[in-house]
């Protein structure tokens, strides 16, 4: 199944399942310099998805996939893009040694899904190790993270078949 037919029949369930979901106006992404620089190897099946869809947060709005505006800096959400790398990086304090490793980590994986949902966690693209694989990372230590699905489409099924459970 090709990218944009795995992405609608994504889109089509969350709708179907009680989700919050808005379609953007344009099929269009255009995501500031300071992520385009920074994560230079986003799978298109990812950057399918951001092109077509504006918010998707999970029926308890406990959960919701990272959107252009949410990269742009854009959104009225008390979470950041970025929340748990800022969070990992104010708990090093003045350790400059640690505080590079927190940031060279995220340099590696693109969060795209923040919860809240039974204490902080977050999903992530892993752009280095095992590229467009998706990982799982939870508080307190973010940084270490579990591999939860081979590729994007691959997360999608997983979701829509309930193995991996969003309420």
């Amino acid at each position: 199944m090709n990218i944009n037919m795995k992405c609608c029949e994504f889109i089509s369930w969350t709708k179907d399942n009680g989700w919050k979901i808005t379609d953007k106006s344009e099929y269009e992404l255009n995501l500031n310099e300071s992520i385009v620089s920074r994560y230079k190897e986003i799978p298109e099946s990812y950057l399918e998805f951001l092109k077509r869809v504006k918010k998707c947060i999970t029926p308890s709005e406990k959960t919701w996939f990272i959107c252009e505006d949410e990269y742009n800096n854009n959104a009225d959400s008390a979470f950041r893009w970025n929340e748990f790398e800022v969070l990992s990086l104010e708990a090093a304090e003045n350790d400059a040694e640690w505080k590079s490793e927190i940031t060279s980590w995220w340099d590696k994986y693109l969060p795209i899904i923040i919860s809240v949902d039974d204490g902080y966690s977050f999903y992530a693209i892993d752009l280095t190790n095992d590229i467009g694989a998706i990982v799982q990372g939870n508080e307190p230590e973010f940084e270490e993270v579990e591999k939860i699905a081979n590729s994007f489409e691959d997360f999608f099924q997983l979701i829509m078949s309930n193995i991996i459970k969003m309420q």
